[in-house]
């Protein structure tokens, strides 16, 4: 059996995996992501490696895959690509731009209702069981709030307009940016000061590590909520965690993290921690956003080795 072409170590939309496997050898195993020997023999002769954002493309593995021409990431983030590498050993790289980003912006919207809503989501079993819990459940509203968007880029723009139709005001810190339509742009220390709801939107850099630790969750408003769908390691979450057990922020939503899946350190530190939603990394990942990703990613591989 010739040795495959394409290798796919993470879920890909199954029709795009056919078009692959149509024109070149394709092997498609999300398992590969968790075992590392095998990852390295399939590239033994692979001219393509299509990943998301678990599969750790660093320079060792680069060195088992001598033939690889491309690398396609199902996503947007590129930190668990050695990029340095790539291009040193001619490789191109192609993120899944805007490709996932109304599904990002609908998971930050969507968060924040739920965060602000409180209780009333939850009250499913004390409904079924005859209680009546109104006032646990009253919440508040997005109308009048203020949303303060960290970066700027296309999926805070996004976000931006659906939070402005609900009747928010729009404040981003951006250093990139430096004149917005639907937005205020504000020092960081006050955007900080100002958010009702602060979304983040940044890469994770030398700069953006461990950026929201205890210093700066404190110079957040106490009620105001903490989203994070960007990158884990932007938020110290020992330090989150404990902001919210001692009631200095109202809530926090976060859809990445340091170390994924959350090893049992992490794990221990967000028990019993309330007004806090937990969700594995899938913020962009819907039925359509997994189907315009994969189809990007497909054609992009395609061109690369025709």
């Amino acid at each position: 059996m010739a040795p495959p072409t394409v290798v796919v170590s993470e879920f890909m939309d199954e029709p795009a995996v056919a078009r692959l496997s149509q024109v070149h050898p394709t092997t498609y195993d999300p398992g590969l992501v968790d075992q590392p020997e095998a990852l390295q023999s399939a590239l033994a002769g692979a001219r393509a490696l299509v990943v998301r954002n678990r599969t750790q493309v660093t320079a060792e593995l680069l060195d088992q895959a001598p033939a690889l021409e491309v690398v396609g990431r199902l996503g947007v983030g590129l930190d668990n690509i050695d990029m340095a590498a790539c291009k040193a050993r001619g490789v191109a790289v192609h993120p899944a731009r805007g490709a996932n980003a109304d599904a990002v912006a609908e998971y930050v919207i969507a968060a924040a209702l739920q965060m602000l809503r409180g209780g009333a989501f939850f009250a499913t079993e004390a409904v079924q069981a005859g209680e009546w819990p109104r006032d646990a459940c009253q919440g508040g509203e997005m109308a009048g709030r203020t949303l303060g968007l960290l970066g700027f880029g296309d999926i805070a723009q996004r976000t931006a307009r659906r939070a402005r139709a609900l009747g928010m005001t729009i404040i981003a810190h951006d250093p990139m940016v430096t004149e917005a339509a639907e937005a205020t742009l504000l020092p960081f220390d006050a955007l900080l000061a100002a958010a009702d709801i602060l979304s983040l939107h940044v890469p994770l850099t030398d700069a953006t590590r461990g950026l929201f630790d205890a210093d700066a969750l404190g110079r957040m408003k106490r009620d105001a909520i903490l989203i994070n769908t960007a990158r884990g390691g932007i938020v110290d979450e020992a330090a989150l965690a404990e902001a919210l057990k001692a009631g200095r922020l109202g809530g926090a939503a976060l859809d990445v993290f340091a170390v994924e899946p959350l090893d049992a350190e992490a794990a221990r530190a967000f028990q019993g921690v309330p007004n806090l939603i937990l969700t594995p990394h899938i913020a962009g990942v819907t039925a359509e956003s997994n189907e315009r990703v994969s189809a990007m990613i497909a054609d992009a591989v395609l061109e690369a080795l025709a």
